[in-house]
């Protein structure tokens, strides 16, 4: 009995997390997409206040993006590893490759604002060499 009990608290400890990691998931397909059809303005909408503030228009929030990071602008692909729970931010992991085949970690730091997740800050490195 205890261990059905331990079993059923951890299954609804778990749908918050889930939830939270589909929308935040969501936000940053969203972003992806719309740099990939060039909709600064839309990419822009998912931006959280502090990048809003930081650059003030959806085409200099557009021109830093396609210039300082290509391989979020123009992904080849990408796929969401871990999200994690880190002092209180959550951080979600995602796997880019770039057009010429380099892969790259993306480290999304999101904020839940009172229209939903948004991000509030990206840092890329290039994958470890396997």
């Amino acid at each position: 009995m205890m261990l059905l009990r331990a079993f059923f608290i951890f299954v609804v400890m778990a749908f918050p997390v889930k939830a939270q990691e589909t929308d935040i998931q969501r936000v940053i397909s969203g972003q992806i997409n719309a740099f990939l059809a060039d909709d600064f303005d839309t990419a822009f909408t998912f931006a959280a206040p502090n990048i809003v503030r930081l650059f003030g228009t959806a085409d200099r929030f557009g021109t830093m993006v396609q210039r300082g990071y290509p391989m979020v602008h123009r992904p080849a692909s990408f796929r969401f590893a871990k999200l994690s729970d880190e002092a209180g931010e959550w951080l979600q992991k995602v796997e880019l490759k770039d057009e010429a085949g380099r892969l790259f970690i993306a480290h999304y730091v999101m904020e839940q604002t009172e229209t939903g997740w948004k991000i509030k800050g990206v840092s890329v490195s290039e994958a470890p060499k396997a």
